[in-house]
């Protein structure tokens, strides 16, 4: 056994006598540029995040029988989002396991939100693959759901967009409209750039991995700049 991971699998409860799949989970794209390894983790976070979104969605399903279908889409959401899957990585630590460039854990691509999301991602789809689903799910179970209950009591599970829309649409008859400010980064690792706009004002900007994740942000900051633009216009 490679004593590299032992801690790790330690406080996930779960056990690898073969841990090649973990070493590949942990190993982000920039180690296969520098020519050192020839695998890295996309497959696995490919892998990996199907697994979790059935994981999760399982879990919902039976744990709110009584929810309606939209309302369960945004705990989905909100479980499997970019900053639920970091703070999950942050507590374990992942951080200290993954193998990239000197460039790019120079840069704190070791403490990058994404970076971390993709290395669960990863991960959960490596545990999978090495474990079953079984155990895939009890290390879910036990450090990401937990999450739910502050999720939903911050009420961090509501969709941003449709609030600031209802908002908008009602103080001021229109429609909100999100304009792309910038695209940056290699075509794996795209980060997005968005503004939301009431009448061409900016009111909100935001940064995500996708398009989508991106706008969201930007309405999650115009809910928390709500204040100022509503006294504003």
């Amino acid at each position: 056994m490679n004593e590299e991971y032992a801690e790790l699998l330690k406080i996930l409860g779960v056990w690898m006598s073969d841990t090649t799949l973990l070493k590949r989970a942990f190993t982000h794209r920039s180690f296969v540029h520098e020519g050192i390894e020839d695998k890295h983790n996309e497959r696995l976070e490919f892998l990996g995040d199907a697994v979790l979104e059935l994981i999760v969605t399982e879990y919902l399903y039976h744990q709110f029988p009584d929810k309606r279908e939209g309302e369960m889409t945004n705990y989905r959401s909100s479980l499997v989002c970019k900053e639920a899957l970091a703070g999950m990585g942050e507590k374990l630590e992942i951080g200290k396991y993954l193998r990239m460039s000197k460039g790019e854990k120079n840069s704190g691509g070791a403490e990058k939100a994404y970076i971390l999301a993709n290395a669960i991602e990863a991960l959960i789809g490596a545990l999978f693959l090495g474990l079953g689903f079984g155990k895939a799910r009890a290390v879910v179970e036990q450090h990401l759901l937990p999450e739910l209950e502050q999720i939903i009591a911050e009420g961090r599970h509501l969709d941003a967009k449709s609030q600031v829309q209802e908002i908008i649409q009602a103080q001021f008859g229109v429609t909100p409209e999100y304009e792309l400010l910038e695209e940056k980064g290699m075509d794996h690792e795209k980060l997005f750039s968005f503004a939301v706009l009431i009448d061409g004002k900016k009111i909100g900007t935001g940064e995500g991995g996708s398009k989508k994740r991106a706008q969201i942000a930007a309405a999650q900051n115009a809910l928390d700049n709500a204040q100022k633009w509503q006294k504003t216009q």
